[in-house]
């Protein structure tokens, strides 16, 4: 799996706005990914050192359109730690 296949796009919320300035960014990743992955392809797109990873998973929701009923895709989420000398990762350019 090439690392641009393993990080899909950044997460940008409130809570991860504030996780920021810790210098933890969140990202959602490929359901398959594992914490190694994703420190790697970290490291390798945006040239920075990781220090932890964590990862959560969230389950696909119930949705309804009239009588039809089915599940929304499952998700994987990543909150990155970079190490206290590391450069932050630029996600928005102002």
């Amino acid at each position: 799996m090439e690392a641009r296949d393993i990080i899909k796009r950044p997460v940008i919320t409130e809570r991860s706005s504030e996780l920021m300035g810790e210098k933890k960014y969140t990202f959602e990743v490929d359901t398959r990914a594992t914490k190694t992955n994703v420190k790697s392809a970290i490291e390798e797109i945006f040239g920075v050192e990781v220090a932890k990873v964590n990862i959560m998973n969230y389950k696909g929701k119930f949705k309804r359109v009239g009588r039809f009923g089915g599940f929304t895709n499952k998700r994987r989420k990543a909150i990155v730690t970079l190490t206290a000398d590391s450069k932050e990762i630029e996600l928005f350019e102002i």
